[in-house]
């Protein structure tokens, strides 16, 4: 994928196709509720971004992204309510980051968790 500003006239912006993935899953782990597929600690290690985009699907088409992805969420939590905090805050983080339309974010809850 890549995205150019030709408005400046200096170069071209290019975005890998790992990065748009990566960013729904930082997004989902900042809603207060899902649990983390990936240990916290192991997150800056390149080898393991492979393992925090897991069960994350990303479709771009020009400047349009559909996203489905597998979330985790604490037992005692409103899987709705979670549901689309995360929906929102992938959306927002996407397009803030991008420029990139998501068109839709589909969440499916695979795992609950007690702690």
């Amino acid at each position: 994928m890549s995205t150019s500003n030709n408005n400046d006239k200096i170069g071209s912006v290019r975005i890998a196709t790992d990065v748009v993935p990566l960013i729904a899953a930082l997004a989902s782990q900042d809603v207060e509720g899902v649990t983390p597929l990936q240990d916290k600690k192991q997150i800056r290690l390149k080898i393991n971004i492979r393992r925090l985009t897991r069960g994350i699907k990303v479709e771009i088409k020009g400047k349009k992204v559909s996203v489905d992805m597998n979330i985790g969420i604490l037992y005692g939590y409103q899987v709705p309510e979670i549901c689309q905090k995360v929906q929102n805050s992938v959306k927002t983080s996407i397009e803030t980051m991008t420029g990139l339309e998501v068109t839709d974010v589909n969440v499916r809850v695979s795992s609950v968790s007690m702690a």
